[in-house]
């Protein structure tokens, strides 16, 4: 049974730091890509980075701020934010799948997301 399980998320002062993990465990930790979505009250969900091997991608709002990675032997996928904004509030979610991509439609697998809340 695929499943992916987040932790790490908080509230935080706007400029603070914050990391993200998600296990992942079955049909999930197979896939080729993985990556991080988020979901603001009242706004669609959007990709904010996404991994493979030797690849990553990320959303303009989160360059420079966000740094994804992977550690395949512990089936584990990061999320480091730095330089946290008020506008980053939002559920996060851990996905995977086989395309590259920050369109959540194409991926395959879903976690329960965790919240993030920065305050100004």
């Amino acid at each position: 049974q695929a499943q992916l399980v987040e932790s790490g998320g908080g509230s935080v002062q706007a400029a603070e730091s914050l990391k993200l993990s998600c296990a992942a465990s079955g049909a999930a930790s197979t896939t080729m890509y993985m990556g991080w979505f988020r979901q603001a009250p009242g706004k669609e969900r959007e990709g904010v980075a996404t991994i493979g091997t030797g690849v990553k991608t990320y959303a303009d709002s989160v360059e420079g701020r966000f740094t994804i990675s992977r550690d395949n032997t512990k089936n584990t996928l990061y999320l480091q934010m730095s330089s946290l904004k008020p506008e980053d509030t939002a559920m996060y979610y851990c996905a995977a799948g086989d395309w590259f991509t920050l369109e959540p439609s194409r991926m395959s697998f879903w976690g329960q997301g965790t919240q993030v809340t920065v305050s100004s």
